[in-house]
């Protein structure tokens, strides 16, 4: 026959869409023809394709092939589809017989090799949503493909396997040694950077240690505020270290953007623990929440999906990145819209801000020792915007540490006793939210605050008289609500009494001193 077809996956942020790969051969002058609006890297592989063909002993018809993708409004990227292309245009070429519903992700190499591309799990994901459980990928995306429940995957390392197993005549085909050995061996990647660090290390700050057994316990937001060298980073990068594992949906979720943001590395098994970003303050908007040319691209907001985004130096950060940072604290969703296209990825993250009075670090007590004008401290200190702020559930100063703390052996507790307490904590918050399908406390919305979980007013005393004084918006109040839970729920408490109240408080605007 002259035309056949083939499957692929088009991919527009992490939404799959099916595509169907057409291909014609027909009299005239001889030409590869690609519509449905390709990409400068989908345009490139019909010569990709051709060498692929040839180095694999059926080259393609001297013959005029036009291949279709459709649906052809779709704008369609990358590489992915070389395989599904050469496949549907050797078979309208009655050359191979491929098998029918196979979903084919690959890239060709020029000598017939079957590369790996990014976005393998998504792409699976949507073939096996649309019930195409049957997929063909490069044998170093294989276990990232097997990933998907419910997936059928078949991994070659070259052409030459593919065709054989399509009934193309073995004799035509040109084996060769290096094409029968095993694909090359390569070294999975995860989103964990970084070793775990312990809070054992942390020497002192009893409040900021505090703080993030709170944070960590119900998923809140936190700023430290403090002069340099006062332990600031130390304690923040330490908050992965005290959050539970991901279920296997987080974990599906968050592997699923990291595929994305691979660039054709492999991942091999599912990220379990929890992300964590930290960018450097130069980073840009784009590089903070996503875009680039074309579909935009996951940021590092939605690389810390279920884990941790840490901005150190906060306040050196552009007050542009930094605000477009309000709404995913919000929706939890980053929604980028371009002219060629629109993508959303998820980006519930856990935000922790760190940063220092001013920009010379020493504007304390009465700021004697500050050499900075009171113009270089406002314009400091305004990069973190009022509703910017406003959305960070604990707020707390982080003091410099006493020759004594300095000296002293340190007793404190470690990340594993912590973190046990974390588990119980969020285990209670689960049982009280599932029936909403909410996760964490930092999620409850105002409207079941003020409903089903509404406080006695005897409790409440306290924080009304604070939103008077300390002129606590209804966002505020609403997380002041929030870390009560989960102080409460670190306590074993069945809800917030007054005093978990006064602590949520005094969390929420920058206390000072320990808390018991």
């Amino acid at each position: 026959m002259s035309l056949a077809r083939t499957l692929g996956i088009g991919l527009t942020g992490l939404n799959g869409q099916l595509i169907e790969v057409e291909a014609d051969v027909g009299n005239g002058i001889p030409a590869f023809i690609l519509l449905g609006l390709p990409d400068a890297a989908l345009n490139e592989s019909r010569e990709r394709i051709r060498s692929a063909a040839r180095n694999s002993g059926i080259p393609l018809p001297n013959r005029r092939l036009t291949v279709n993708l459709t649906p052809a409004t779709l704008h369609k990227r990358g590489s992915g589809f070389d395989l599904a292309i050469l496949l549907a245009a050797l078979a309208a070429d009655c050359s191979i017989t491929p098998a029918a519903g196979v979903v084919y992700l690959a890239e060709l190499g020029l000598d017939g090799s079957l590369r790996p591309i990014s976005g393998v799990l998504p792409a699976v994901m949507a073939a096996v949503r649309d019930g195409y459980p049957n997929v063909v990928v490069a044998a170093q995306n294989q276990s990232e493909a097997e990933l998907v429940p419910g997936a059928s995957v078949r991994s070659y390392a070259h052409l030459s396997q593919v065709l054989a197993d399509c009934g193309a005549n073995p004799l035509e085909l040109q084996y060769r040694a290096r094409h029968d050995s095993p694909a090359r061996t390569t070294v999975g990647w995860s989103a964990t950077r970084t070793p775990a660090l312990d809070l054992s290390e942390v020497v002192g700050q009893a409040q900021g240690r505090y703080a993030l057994e709170v944070a960590a316990a119900g998923g809140h937001h936190l700023l430290f505020t403090g002069p340099p060298g006062a332990g600031k980073t130390m304690l923040a990068q330490r908050l992965p270290g005290l959050l539970p594992d991901l279920d296997d949906a987080q974990a599906l979720e968050t592997t699923a953007v990291h595929s994305l943001a691979a660039g054709g590395r492999p991942i091999t098994s599912l990220l379990r623990r929890p992300p964590f970003e930290s960018p450097h303050h130069s980073a840009s908007m784009v590089a903070l929440i996503g875009g680039g040319s074309g579909i935009p691209r996951p940021g590092a907001a939605s690389r810390a999906h279920r884990g941790v985004l840490f901005l150190d130096e906060a306040p050196e950060f552009s007050s542009t990145a930094l605000d477009a940072l309000r709404q995913p604290l919000e929706s939890g969703v980053l929604t980028l819209h371009r002219a060629s296209g629109t993508a959303s990825y998820p980006a519930r993250f856990q935000l922790l801000l760190a940063a220092n009075p001013c920009p010379c670090g020493r504007n304390l007590g009465k700021g004697t020792d500050c050499t900075c004008t009171p113009m270089q401290r406002r314009r400091y200190l305004a990069r973190l915007s009022g509703p910017l702020l406003d959305r960070i559930d604990m707020q707390l100063f982080v003091p410099q540490l006493s020759p004594k703390e300095l000296a002293g052996r340190g007793t404190s507790e470690s990340s594993a006793v912590v973190a046990a307490r974390v588990r119980e904590a969020r285990g209670a918050a689960c049982d009280r939210l599932k029936r909403w399908g909410i996760g964490t406390n930092a999620e409850v919305p105002g409207s079941i605050l003020r409903n089903e979980l509404r406080l006695l007013s005897a409790t409440l005393a306290g924080l009304n008289r604070a939103t008077e004084s300390l002129r606590l918006s209804a966002r505020g109040y609403d997380r002041v609500l929030r870390i009560a839970w989960s102080i409460a729920d670190l306590n074993s408490h069945p809800c917030p009494t007054a005093d978990d109240v006064d602590v949520a408080i005094q969390l929420r605007q920058h206390g000072k001193g320990d808390v018991g």
